[in-house]
């Protein structure tokens, strides 16, 4: 699924109201409507509903939402800003709808807005769309800042009021939803960090926008659905050497759950075969926890250290759990390597940062599975916003032919030609010891099998947090551990 831009969305509107043909207040009654089957799904008509409009489009859905809530027996009180009569035209049309069928008021000072005395309420957010540009100043932000402290469930009309699309927002009056539903697809904005509490849980409801002009857009942002999944078929015929052989580096003495969880994720992908190399006195206990993996029994007690020769291998990864001793070993690894599918984690990420010379020694499309920190680290540099993380992801991975997982919610995965990819599975409960370690074996299997790199990459990421997701429901996200997410790999 595309992320557009927000000029991107504007011209989405009216390539469909010119070429579906339809009116743009009968575009914006669907709209509504759609908002409302989502909404009351979610609040049933015994809560007091509180809209606040200002005077763009986004106020003109508000307005739509308040007639058609009223329609559904719901207690409604609508709140309009003061300039309304300086309000687009179709705002104009649904305001004059609403009072035809309920009244509403007009906010002329923020004192006027008194704590509401209803003890259940909800309130819907209509003040301002994707469209806004400017931080939010005078009376407007006091309105936002009360309607924030009112401490009721708030439901944001497509973007929550104060928040930028496709920029950094300023976070001094943004409107703090707990859901956020938004038009046909997701913001930008709605995948920063920085901006969890100013999105809340957000979905995306379809208004029948030009599938056309979404199919000819250009955009580099993309969000990663179960559409977009597509596993390779196994043929009756198979045998394990149809589906690869992977070859893994991963653990250290103190360190072998690394291994053994990269190992067990790598195979539950559907590899053919595994081997793991690991330290001599770390052999009994892979065999034993992971029989179905081949051995390398390596040169030192500890840590990684081996003759490499990667020939009969398909795919190959190295890092969870190595440790940071070895650095010219780990440099020894990657020049044999040579163009081999190859997937770097953990402590091979931090010998990269350690070492920037080592990244031309990658080949093209190797993948790195990277947490923010491990990041930071790689690029030797800070940002001041996710907004800028995200530039700096784009262009490391682009300038060094790479492809790098940068993992948390919604995992962005970033391309060499620029694109990033971001994910819609999994969930907090993932975020605990070993859950990278999977992710690195997952990945590795696929590219085993065959996958291109960037699918396996996409694919994986997206795998991973299906499997966390299956586990939450079974678990709990608070007492799922990686083992879980091993085990509801399907």
């Amino acid at each position: 699924m595309k992320i557009l831009s927000t000029n991107q969305t504007r011209a989405l509107d009216e390539y469909t109201i010119k070429n579906e043909p339809i009116l743009s207040v009968d575009l914006m009654e669907r709209a509504a409507q759609a908002f409302v089957n989502s909404f009351v799904l979610k609040y049933d008509n015994t809560f007091k509903t509180l809209i606040f409009c200002g005077v763009g489009n986004n106020a003109g859905d508000g307005l739509a939402v308040a007639r058609k809530l009223h329609q559904l027996g719901y207690d409604v009180d609508t709140y309009v800003l003061s300039d309304f009569k300086k309000g687009s035209t179709d705002f104009l049309t649904n305001l004059e709808r609403l009072k035809n069928q309920n009244s509403y008021k007009i906010l002329t000072d923020s004192s006027q807005l008194t704590w509401p005395l209803s003890e259940k309420a909800v309130i819907i957010d209509a003040l301002f769309g994707s469209g806004l540009n400017r931080k939010i100043e005078g009376f407007v932000a006091e309105i936002i800042q009360k309607i924030n402290s009112f401490g009721f469930p708030i439901v944001s009309i497509d973007i929550s009021s104060g928040l930028f699309s496709n920029t950094h927002s300023d976070k001094a009056d943004i409107i703090r939803p707990m859901h956020t539903i938004t038009f046909q697809y997701p913001k930008l904005a709605f995948f920063m960090p920085e901006n969890e509490r100013f999105v809340g849980k957000w979905e995306a409801v379809d208004i029948g926008l030009s599938q056309k002009f979404l199919e000819s857009a250009e955009s580099k942002y993309f969000y990663t659905t179960e559409t977009d999944i597509s596993p390779k078929q196994r043929s009756s015929f198979s045998h394990k050497g149809t589906f690869g052989h992977a070859y893994l580096v991963a653990g250290s003495y103190g360190m072998m759950g690394a291994s053994i969880l990269t190992t067990k994720a790598c195979l539950r992908s559907g590899v053919g075969k595994i081997t793991s190399h690991v330290p001599k006195k770390c052999v009994d206990i892979l065999q034993i926890s992971v029989p179905e993996a081949i051995v390398d029994i390596g040169l030192d007690d500890y840590h990684f250290d081996g003759i490499w020769d990667f020939r009969k291998y398909d795919a190959l990864a190295i890092g969870p759990g190595i440790g940071l001793e070895n650095i010219n070993k780990f440099e020894g690894f990657l020049k044999k390597t040579q163009s081999k599918k190859l997937i770097i984690d953990a402590d091979g990420i931090t010998f990269l940062g350690q070492k920037p010379e080592l990244l031309k020694l990658l080949p093209e499309n190797t993948i790195l599975t990277p947490h923010p920190k491990e990041f930071q680290s790689l690029v030797g540099r800070n940002w001041k916003n996710d907004f800028e993380k995200l530039e700096i992801l784009s262009e490391f991975a682009v300038s060094n032919k790479i492809i790098i997982c940068l993992k948390g919610k919604n995992t962005a995965v970033a391309l060499p030609n620029g694109e990033i990819h971001f994910n819609s599975t999994g969930n907090s409960g993932m975020a605990t010891a070993g859950s990278g370690d999977v992710l690195t074996g997952i990945i590795l299997g696929f590219l085993a099998q065959g996958y291109e790199p960037e699918q396996a990459a996409i694919q994986g990421v997206y795998e991973h947090g299906l499997a966390g997701d299956r586990a939450a429901k079974n678990r709990s996200e608070r007492a799922m551990i990686a083992t879980d997410i091993i085990e509801n790999l399907r």
